[in-house]
């Protein structure tokens, strides 16, 4: 048999497994792939003090109160340029270096458009973290640590923000994602890159509004908790703890998301 015989041979059997099938799956889902959701972490759930636990924060920050969340599977990476476009069909970032840059440039509502045309196509439900899931999965399951490097510490060799201050780098633009090394759940990003948005409205007085249990404070309100820091925010707003809003209608070079998928 020829070669050119051979490799249709091989593609028929592998269609007949469902190798093709699958891969054809995976396109129709915004680049979000649903065979296995291998760009999502399961964060098992449980409990953690929530807010400012070192004392170094603002006071929208406390109080510091127990909370509880379920377990909840969270994306790898910020979502991409590639994956948005994909959706949306048009990138709105201002950085377009590539498919595999954090898209930007994109409000909490225009995120929730993606999200409901996402979830059209790949038949789960994705949706934004809530702020404690948040928090809890740049803890590392809700361990005391300032920061999401996996090391708790930073500087600008572990993530992408503006050390200027400490006499060290400013890249000035986004990386791709994972550029640097993941936290111990496999998450990369946590702190720095792109803020990004959660599901909670944003108040200086929300955590006395908390429950418990799955936390998510969202009265009608205009502003919107974003989270994590960015390529141009100093470390001190990189903190798992900290705490900032923006309005939900409002877009920045700076600021992006990172999806939650219910189990």
């Amino acid at each position: 048999m020829s070669l050119r015989g051979v490799l249709i041979v091989l593609v028929c059997v592998l269609y007949s497994l469902g190798i093709g099938i699958a891969g054809a799956e995976r396109e129709n889902t915004g680049g979000i792939q649903k065979e296995g959701d291998p760009d999502f972490v399961l964060v098992r759930g449980g409990c953690y003090d929530m807010g400012d636990t070192f004392g170094e924060g603002d006071s929208d920050e406390r109080p510091v109160h127990r909370v509880c969340v379920d377990d909840f599977y969270m994306g790898r990476y910020e979502v991409t340029q590639e994956q948005w476009e994909k959706v949306m069909g048009s990138n709105p970032s201002f950085f377009k270096r590539g498919g595999r840059y954090p898209v930007e440039q994109v409000s909490w509502d225009d995120v929730q458009v993606y999200i409901l045309k996402l979830n059209q196509q790949a038949g789960r439900k994705y949706r934004l973290p809530t702020e404690a899931e948040w928090e809890y999965a740049c803890r590392e399951g809700g361990k005391n640590v300032r920061f999401g490097t996996g090391t708790d510490s930073i500087n600008s060799g572990i993530a992408n923000y503006d050390a200027s201050l400490d006499g060290e780098m400013w890249r000035g633009q986004t990386t791709p994602v994972g550029s640097f090394q993941a936290n111990s759940l496999g998450l990369y990003d946590m702190s720095g890159n792109i803020w990004e948005w959660v599901e909670d409205v944003y108040r200086r007085d929300a955590y006395r509004q908390h429950v418990q249990r799955n936390p998510v404070y969202t009265p009608q309100d205009i502003y919107r908790v974003k989270r994590g820091g960015s390529w141009d925010s100093y470390a001190v707003h990189l903190r798992c703890s900290d705490y900032s809003g923006y309005w939900a209608y409002g877009r920045g070079r700076d600021i992006g998301f990172r999806l939650v998928r219910d189990r």
